[in-house]
């Protein structure tokens, strides 16, 4: 439906998102180069470059880690592709080049490459589809491939994966002698899809299409697999694959389940299938599981994934605050599906949940400087609760150096540095923005080339100037968005004032005329400081306020507020301010305003008493959530009790 808008056409100009871009370049590619080759004193170990030295002949030495290692590896170059695109490194590039060719040396003579069966259990390929991650790494390899492939116009990685594809698809498949199986944890699906759209072969989007297709059916391969190897035991989620969205085929499924990063994978290649085949089945399917995870099971930060157990959705409207797993992975997985949505409908409701995770539950997995990072985002911590309580463990109020399961930093650094791909969107007579920043970017539209630049403050200003310069006069459609958190805004054209309402549709104004150069589209949303309120079903929320400025999420810490934060009280008639403080984590609006906090002293030593209101006034300083735990460490809440 749509064109891929490569990113190198896209040269970010934007100081928000430049700032990302510097650090994943500067700090943490090489941070995670020195993490995959074991040299971060005080870090858990990786082993996963010396797995495929190992794999390769190279060294001798036993396979450590977990059974997805090779995905670190994977990630990292899909992170260095994307960052070539922005700001070419001829270094790392030959890094690159060289990790490249350990995998080529490590690729077995049949086109097999993964270091766990390799090295470890090389007469045990596929069969454990359910638990060992083979399908998932073959899919990240493919995936960095790919972007390797655009970025450089190398073909040696994208060679190495087609083989590797190519001898996948002789095991697995409906044919005749074939095993039936899919993987437990989806993500060759998606990059499949990928690989089609740059090889044209058509074998490898049968294949995604035939994993989609067979998830859930019975008899059911996960049973089949189990009594072949003489596994007996329970399936430890519940003795039920909601775990890996295989107990329904996909078409049937209507609420997520399951662990939270294996399903929005899934249904971003849903979404892609349906693109690229017109399957209504699966669009319908998609826009039923988007509206259950975004209207009923995702937190206000972009977060998803309510429950530790299973790192997975639970049920609808259970979002706690102070137990949230929110695994980093997920709201990006989220941003995947969303684009894949746009690229069934253009339609607001994903280009702002889009928005949503991009600003809040995503970065927040990074601190500001790209050496420490969050693999669960918590939207409340009392750290003592996290040192002491069994159930809050997985909830850290620092972030870490580093990760024995690793998944998070490397897929965070991919995210970032390919945040170009995210702002267009395309077809042969119209061009979508669905993301305001700073870029500049060349288009072909309807056989001409257009430059489209965008210049903007945003997040922390609504005012948008983007110019349109079409090498010739040239009639098109430009589609712009207009977000949902924006009450009201303006959209004028070469100075003059529009009414886009006749123009609007689900969200975005359409823009058609004969542009010339020089055309220049100006957009204003106010940035309104707004209090949100959650649904009532939403328990854990009741009588709690959380702020929002344009899309930016905000928080309270104990640096600027004191300790327990719990018995500030927010009233509903406080007045609450926006000021930028260049100086302050690298640059933020800070919101402040008077509010009442419960005078602790007056209780003495009781743990209960009669009601009484003692409280005192305090001022309070909310900070962007993205950027919590950057100072000292201490508490942290989102959502506020509100005094009416």
């Amino acid at each position: 439906m749509k064109k891929t808008i490569a990113q190198n056409k896209v040269k970010i100009t934007d100081s928000f998102w430049s700032h990302y871009l510097e650090v994943v370049r500067e700090q943490v590619i090489p941070y995670q180069w020195e993490a995959l080759n074991d040299r971060i004193p005080g870090a858990a170990p990786s082993h996963a470059i010396e797995n495929f030295r190992i794999a390769a002949g190279e060294t001798e030495g036993e396979y450590y880690g977990m059974v997805f290692q090779d995905s670190d590896v994977a990630k990292w170059l899909e992170a260095v592709a994307y960052s070539l695109e922005n700001h070419p490194d001829e270094e790392l590039e030959q890094t690159a080049d060289q990790v490249i060719a350990l995998l080529g040396r490590a690729q077995q003579e049949d086109g097999y490459l993964n270091t766990y069966y390799t090295v470890k259990e090389p007469t045990k390929r596929w069969s454990n589809l359910r638990d060992n991650h083979e399908l998932y790494c073959a899919g990240h390899l493919i995936e960095a491939a790919v972007a390797y492939y655009r970025t450089t116009g190398k073909r040696e990685f994208l060679d190495i994966m087609s083989r590797y594809a190519d001898y996948i698809d002789t095991v697995l498949g409906k044919e005749e002698g074939k095993l039936k199986g899919y993987p437990g944890h989806q993500e060759i699906e998606l990059a499949l899809v990928k690989l089609y759209e740059v090889t044209n072969n058509d074998k490898y989007l049968n294949l995604s299409k035939y994993f989609i297709d067979e998830r859930g059916n019975s008899p059911h391969y996960f049973d089949i697999e189990k009594a072949k190897r003489e596994d007996a035991n329970p399936f430890w989620f519940n003795n039920q694959y909601t775990y890996h969205q295989a107990h329904l085929p996909v078409r049937e499924q209507k609420v997520a389940v399951g662990h939270s990063v294996r399903a929005t994978y899934m249904y971003t290649a849903m979404a892609d299938l349906a693109v690229k085949t017109g399957d209504e089945s699966l669009k319908s399917a998609c826009e039923a599981l988007w509206e259950n995870v975004t209207e009923k099971q995702m937190y206000i930060t972009g977060g998803i994934g309510s429950m530790e157990f299973g790192e997975a959705f639970s049920y609808d409207y259970d979002l706690p605050n102070d137990l949230s797993y929110t695994e980093t992975c997920a709201s990006i997985a989220l941003v995947f599906w969303a684009k894949s949505m746009l690229n069934l409908e253009v339609n607001r409701h994903y280009a702002d949940v889009m928005e949503t995770a991009l600003y809040n539950g995503t970065i927040s997995g990074m601190d500001l400087d790209g050496q420490k990072f969050f693999y669960v985002n918590p939207l409340e911590v009392v750290p003592k609760a996290c040192e002491i309580r069994r159930d809050k463990k997985h909830i850290k109020p620092v972030r870490q150096p580093w990760f024995a399961c690793a998944c998070c930093p490397p897929k965070l650094a991919r995210l970032v540095s390919s945040i170009g791909h995210y702002i267009y969107g395309q077809n042969d007579s119209h061009v979508y923005v669905h993301l305001y920043m700073g870029n500049e970017t060349n288009l072909e539209v309807a056989g001409k080339q257009v430059t489209i630049s965008q210049k903007t403050n945003y997040p922390w200003d609504g005012n948008v100037v983007i110019k349109i310069n079409p090498e010739e006069e040239h009639t098109f459609t430009l589609a712009v968005r207009m977000p949902g958190w924006a009450k009201k805004g303006t959209v004028m054209v070469n100075g003059e004032l529009i009414d886009y309402v006749p123009l609007m549709d689900k969200g975005y104004v359409y823009i058609s005329r004969v542009w010339k150069r020089g055309d220049k589209i100006e957009l204003s949303f106010p940035m309104d400081i707004t209090r949100i309120q959650a649904s009532p079903f939403v328990r854990q929320n009741v009588g709690k306020v959380a702020i929002q400025r344009g899309p930016i999420v905000y928080c309270l810490e104990q640096v600027d507020n004191g300790d327990n934060l719990h018995s500030i009280l927010l009233p509903r008639d406080t007045e609450l301010r926006a000021e930028f403080a260049a100086n302050l984590l690298n640059g933020v609006v800070v919101i402040t305003g008077e509010a009442e906090k419960i005078v602790e002293s007056a209780w003495g030593n009781k743990l209960y008493r009669p009601v009484s209101e003692d409280t005192t006034r305090v001022q309070i300083k909310a900070i962007p959530y993205y950027a919590w735990c950057n100072r000292e460490p201490g508490e942290m809440i989102v959502w506020i009790n509100e005094k009416r």
